[in-house]
């Protein structure tokens, strides 16, 4: 069995209210572990080896988004850029 492990030093979140930022990062939280518990990503993620830094550029949600929703959309955005 193979083990992830994240490690996000740092969520910079602009344009969004400071009330948001635990719902944004809960969304975030939990679209990663699902993404990263489906099978094979784990075997995946060890070819890449280490990611100091991952540039996801933009990440687009309705403005009528829920906190969670971006955070959603972000951890999305994160595994794209996982798989280039």
């Amino acid at each position: 069995m193979r083990h992830v492990i994240v490690n996000i030093d740092r969520l910079v979140l602009k344009g969004f209210r400071y009330e948001d930022r635990h719902a944004i990062a809960q969304g975030l939280q939990e679209q990663l572990m699902r993404m990263f518990s489906e099978p094979g990503v784990a075997q995946r993620l060890s070819q890449a080896g280490n990611v100091s830094h991952l540039h996801v550029g933009q990440v687009n949600t309705a403005a009528d988004a829920k906190p969670r929703q971006v955070g959603v959309a972000a951890a999305e955005g994160i595994g794209k850029g996982l798989s280039r």
